[in-house]
Parts: C-alpha cells; sequence; structure tokens
C-alpha cells in the first residue's frame, strides 16, 4: 500500500511509484507511436483512405467509461471488504487475548515468562500465528518461520503437514478450551464468549478467502480489454482528420485514462498480494503482534512497520 501524502505541482506528473504507468507503458508507447504514424499519414493506408468520423467514438466511449467504472467499483469494493475484515482480525485478536487473561482462572497471571505451558499463554501466541497463517495461506507463501517460536514443537511439525493451516491452528484453538472446561478454569458460559470470538476470527479468514478464490468473472473482464484496446487503437483514425497534428497528443491522454483504469481494476481486484496498491497484511500481522505480545508483557519488543519507499507491505 502506498502511504503518502499527497503530491502536489509538478511532481503530481513525475511520480511513479504507486502509479500504473509503469504497467501500461508499452501498450500506450505502441498506440502513441501508431497515432503518430496515422497523424503523419493523414490516415492513409497504403493509398487507402480510412475514414472515421468522431460520432462512433462518442457512442462506444461512454458505454466503456461506465463500463469501467462499474468495474473498477466492484474491484475497490473487494479491496475495501479485504481491508474491514483485516480490521476485524485486529480487533478480535485484542478482545481474545483480554479474554484468555480475564476470564480463564489460573493463580498467577498471565505473562510470557510463563511459557507456552500456561494455557493462556500458549492461546494468545497462537492467535499471533494465525494471523500470520490467514496472511501466508491468502498470499501462497510458505509458512512464515517465525511461526515456530509461537507453537509447541509437536504442534509446529502438525502444522507443517496441514493443508489449511488456519484452521488447523483454530481446531487447537477448540481443543486447548476444551481443556480448560475439563480442567473447571473456566464455565461453560464464559467459554461461549471466547468460542464466539474464533468463529469471528475463521470467519474473517474465510471470507478473505472467499474473495481470492472468487475473482470477478473473466469474461467481463476480457469485454472490457478488448473494448478498450480497440477504441484506443482505432481513435487516431477517427481525430486526425478533425484535429491534426494535435491526435497523438490527445490520444495519449485518452488511452491513458482508458488503459489506467483497466489496469488499476486489476490491480485492486485481488488485495492480498505483493503489489504496491495491495493491502499491507505484513504490517497488520505486525501490528497484531505487537499488541497481543504487550498484553502478556513480553520482552520481545517488536517495532511497527514502517513505510519503504513510501510503500508499506
Amino acid at each position: 500500500m502506498i502511504v503518502r501524502d499527497r503530491p502536489s505541482g509538478l511532481k503530481l506528473f513525475l511520480l511513479l511509484r504507486g502509479s500504473v504507468l509503469p504497467r501500461i507503458l508499452p501498450t500506450l508507447i505502441i498506440n502513441i507511436v501508431i497515432a503518430t504514424l496515422v497523424t503523419l499519414s493523414h490516415g492513409d493506408l497504403f493509398e487507402l483512405k480510412i475514414t472515421l468520423t468522431t460520432i462512433p467514438f462518442t457512442l462506444i466511449g461512454l458505454p466503456i467509461a461506465i463500463f469501467l467504472g462499474f468495474r473498477n467499483n466492484a474491484a475497490y469494493d473487494r479491496f475495501w471488504e479485504g481491508r474491514k475484515l483485516w480490521g476485524e482480525l485486529v480487533l478480535r485478536s485484542r478482545n481474545f487475548s483480554r479474554q484468555c487473561q480475564s476470564l480463564i482462572d489460573y493463580p498467577a497471571p498471565a505473562v510470557a515468562s510463563n511459557g507456552l505451558t500456561d494455557i493462556r499463554v500458549r492461546m494468545i501466541y497462537r492467535a499471533i500465528a494465525f494471523s500470520h497463517a490467514v496472511r501466508d495461506l491468502l498470499r501462497n507463501q510458505q509458512t512464515a518461520p517465525e511461526l515456530q517460536d509461537l507453537l509447541l514443537e509437536a504442534e509446529w511439525q502438525q502444522l507443517q503437514k496441514a493443508s489449511n493451516k488456519p484452521d488447523f491452528l483454530m481446531q487447537k484453538m477448540g481443543q486447548d478450551l476444551q481443556l480448560c472446561m475439563k480442567q473447571g478454569r473456566i464455565d461453560a458460559c464464559l467459554a461461549a464468549s471466547i468460542d464466539t470470538t474464533l468463529s469471528a476470527l475463521t470467519g474473517a479468514a474465510a471470507s478473505c478467502e472467499r474473495i481470492r478464490n472468487t475473482p470477478i468473472p473473466f469474461s467481463y473482464t476480457l469485454l472490457l480489454h478488448r473494448t478498450a484496446y480497440i477504441y484506443c487503437f482505432l481513435l487516431p483514425f477517427g481525430l486526425v482528420d478533425s484535429i491534426g497534428f494535435m491526435t497523438p497528443f490527445v490520444v495519449a491522454i485518452v488511452a491513458y485514462t482508458f488503459f489506467g483504469l483497466d489496469a488499476l481494476g486489476d490491480e485492486i481486484e485481488e488485495p492480498f498480494g505483493l503489489e504496491s496498491n495491495d493491502l499491507p497484511l505484513n504490517a497488520i500481522c505486525r501490528a497484531i503482534e505487537i499488541d497481543l505480545r504487550a498484553s502478556l508483557q513480553d520482552e520481545h519488543v517488536l517495532t511497527a512497520l514502517a513505510p519503504v519507499n513510501y510503500c508499506l507491505n
């Protein structure tokens, strides 16, 4: 995610970090070259005059702009829903830590120095591991090695073999909660409130999987790609007779807008990736880990991730 103040003046036109321009630049250059050739030849192709007026481009341009707007709205809805779900993970993780420490009965407070033999510490550390596991699942990455320090050795070995690692960790959460009930450390009614939090964490993770596994229908995207490209590459023939040498400049502006909106929709459609405009899942996981470790008075102090070249990942 790009994190910076809005630039002003000339910087607004020169910035490339976070812009879709590098992604569409080859196609844009080809479009401008074609527009320049059409302008120099006055629309003649091998002694054949290609006559087009601005009327068909006016009729087609408006629907393309509307459909690109609809698609970008749908893509941004996916992006924003993903951000809300990760906000839910942050909230529920904090609540879970509080519930484990206040509702599960132990003679001593829950602190990190107790180690993983303290079931409260074990469950809170597992909640940290859960956020990392969800991130790795959404990004199709290998399990982060730092999770090993948050889990029992046997649990870490089992995690390596699990196909859905977040679900495996939640199963372990349920087993520990059941163990607390059997040992009389928590009443059933209080255990139900913790179980509700666990269910909310699972629901947020499953909703993120739904977004990742259900892209915008490809046929819809393909139609917009084709229409936008055909429109921009034919546009010089419709403008050259009316605006002359200004044709490449006008075509460049129109093509940048259409190609840029198309590329931007592709980029934010999958909000959990590693591109500049994707959600900063590493930073969110770090924030969860900082909060939960602090609640256990953990001496292992972490710092929040900072943007690198204005990019927070």
